[in-house]
């Protein structure tokens, strides 16, 4: 079924005249110019150095990368464009040798067949990876099973996570390494979740801009089941406003409607069916559900959005998104919930959804782990500023971490081998939670952790132990490497 209200008008199919390119596969834009080839080249070329490659970028071989460039200038310069043959080049070696070292570098567990990492470098990666462009040019390439595993949530419920084997991620990567350029050309800038160079400090920056200009009042909407509740063939039709390669289409049904294998606490293994969603954990997921949510973000900024006749803004990161707006009035709220719950089938939590007005010292709007609200300034008290600084909610769960990475079940571990766990834990905890204010939160984490590991060093022996003379326990710490936040 298709969306019409997406419509994207007349949208040229590359059809209407593409020659492809023997040497770099079908590019899906053929039968152009040599003028229009050669304004693409120098643009592909000369974008890419405006700008500082990312790691991710910088490890793609020098052909994907060229391929990567075209499309993404292609998809800049006609928006209505739609890219029809894209499957020779997610199957051509370059592409697949670029996804194995990809998904090698993110590791992982073994899907439903259980061959490991080590299982195909001992067999040998080039034979493996030729065997498996082999099933793909040949198209009998079939995926496997997702392996469903769950993870605790902050709540105290579970996270349904799909596993698949390591031959789907090395091809569903591939996929995402040639339609991502495509896509990324389309995407709202309100968009930040799981994209190129974009991530949630940007989101929480762009939230304290709009504070800063008054939209004070702000809808916090939360998605029940997001990635569990995508409907398939809506999916398709979004996915087929840009790209309508027949066979990579068919790749993604493989996909989205693989069978989960999951196994109970009683070891029993069972296999389930879904007519819906995107298994949470697949390497093309993120993806796939930022282009059914793209279309939530178009016409949220379209003429008959809020973010024209309210001057409402929006910023989302996946399915985490805000609303904020001088007043959220019921107008607001209903275009929001008819647009996602009868035109794009989805469900929003009422229990955890809310509208929020931060006018007052004791507001908060808590977001990506961060709090946002008004606070005094320390110097003259009588004036406020935007305050962004770790939650309660996340403080508390990282301080039930350092409890738990320092329980007495540890009490025999080496010093220096427990306090390099702490370190590497830490510095990935205040990488994220550098933004804004931090400072407090920071205090109370590196007082915690040295009382922490005081009280197990007090306890490794029946003999009480003892800090050296004329050293704190902060300076004792220091000298043995404990990093301080």
């Amino acid at each position: 079924m298709g969306l019409p209200e997406l419509g994207v008008g007349g949208a040229h199919s590359s059809k209407e005249g593409l020659e492809t390119i023997p040497s770099q596969g079908a590019l899906a834009c053929s039968k152009l110019t040599q003028k229009e080839t050669a304004l693409m080249d120098e643009q592909s070329k000369t974008e890419q150095p405006a700008r500082e490659l990312t790691v991710r970028e910088a490890m793609l071989p020098e052909k994907v990368r060229l391929w990567r460039a075209k499309l993404s200038t292609k998809a800049k310069q006609q928006k209505r464009w739609r890219f029809y043959s894209l499957y020779d080049l997610i199957s051509h070696p370059e592409t697949l040798r670029a996804a194995w070292q990809q998904v090698r570098a993110n590791a992982g567990a073994p899907g439903v067949d259980g061959i490991s990492f080590a299982q195909i470098e001992a067999q040998g990666v080039e034979q493996w990876l030729e065997a498996l462009g082999q099933e793909l040019r040949n198209k009998t390439y079939r995926c496997q099973w997702v392996r469903r595993v769950y993870i605790p949530k902050a709540n105290g419920k579970l996270r349904p996570l799909g596993i698949p084997t390591l031959r789907d991620r090395v091809v569903q990567c591939a996929t995402l390494l040639i339609l991502e350029p495509i896509f990324e050309a389309d995407f709202e800038e309100c968009s930040y979740g799981f994209r190129p160079q974009r991530n949630a400090h940007q989101a929480l920056e762009k939230i304290r801009e709009h504070l800063r200009a008054g939209k004070c009042e702000i809808y916090d909407a939360d998605l029940e089941g997001y990635f569990d509740s995508i409907l398939h063939e809506k999916l398709i039709a979004c996915i087929r406003m840009r790209m309508v390669d027949g066979s990579v289409l068919r790749l993604i049904r493989q996909w989205l409607k693989a069978p989960v294998q999951e196994e109970d606490e009683q070891g029993k293994k069972r296999i389930r069916r879904s007519a819906n969603g995107t298994p949470q954990g697949g390497v093309i997921s993120p993806l796939l559900a930022n282009i059914y949510l793209h279309w939530f973000d178009r016409i949220f900024h379209s003429k008959q959005g809020p973010g024209q006749w309210a001057g409402a803004a929006l910023v989302r990161y996946a399915d985490d998104f805000v609303v904020l707006a001088r007043h959220i009035g019921t107008r607001i709220e209903t275009f929001i919930s008819q647009k996602l719950e009868t035109w794009l089938g989805l469900k929003i939590n009422r229990q955890k959804t809310r509208v929020i007005k931060l006018r007052t010292k004791g507001d908060r709007l808590e977001f990506l782990g961060y709090q946002i609200g008004l606070a005094a300034d320390l110097r003259t008290r009588t004036h406020c500023y935007w305050r962004v600084e770790p939650s309660a909610k996340a403080l508390g769960r990282e301080l039930d971490t350092l409890r738990a990475m320092t329980a007495a079940r540890f009490g025999l571990v080496p010093v220096a081998t427990l306090i390099g766990r702490l370190n590497r834990h830490l510095k990935g905890w205040a990488n994220y939670y550098r933004l804004g204010h931090p400072r407090a939160a920071f205090r109370k984490v590196n007082d915690y952790i040295r009382r922490r590991l005081y009280r197990l060093l007090r306890r490794r022996s029946q003999r009480r132990w003892k800090l050296p003379a004329n050293l704190s326990a902060y300076r004792y710490f220091q000298q043995l490497g404990l990093l301080y936040l």
